[in-house]
C-alpha cells in the first residue's frame, strides 16, 4: 500500500513542477496580434501584458474611430493567440491524465 501512495505522490509532485515550468515558458513568450492586414501590431506576453504597439503611418490623421477599431482588434488576436498559446501548452502537458470534461487547469 505505501509504495502505491509513494509513487502517486512522486506524480503529483512532478506534475506540479512541470505545471510551474509551463507557466514560466508561457509568461516568457511572446504573440504577435495584427489588423488592417498589418497595419496595427501589438506585441503581447503570455502573460497578455502588452509591450509594444506598433501603427502604420498611413494610418496617422486618417479617421480616429477606424484607428481605434484597428487597436483593439489587433489587441484582441494578440489575447486570443496567448490563450491558444496556453491551451495547446497545457494539452501537451496534460496528454494521457484523464481530467473531467470542462476541467481547467490554473491558468
Amino acid at each position: 500500500m505505501k509504495n502505491p501512495l509513494g509513487n502517486l505522490m512522486q506524480q503529483a509532485q512532478k506534475m506540479q513542477e512541470d505545471l510551474k515550468k509551463a507557466q514560466e515558458e508561457i509568461a516568457a513568450m511572446q504573440v504577435q496580434g495584427e489588423s488592417g492586414g498589418g497595419l496595427v501590431v501589438i506585441v503581447m506576453t503570455g502573460k497578455r501584458e502588452a509591450r509594444k504597439v506598433t501603427i502604420d503611418d498611413s494610418l496617422l490623421g486618417e479617421d480616429k474611430d477606424m484607428l481605434e477599431d484597428l487597436v483593439a482588434a489587433a489587441i484582441n488576436d494578440a489575447v486570443n493567440k496567448v490563450a491558444k498559446m496556453k491551451k495547446e501548452k497545457m494539452s501537451a502537458l496534460t496528454a494521457g491524465m484523464s481530467l473531467p470534461p470542462g476541467f481547467q487547469m490554473p491558468f
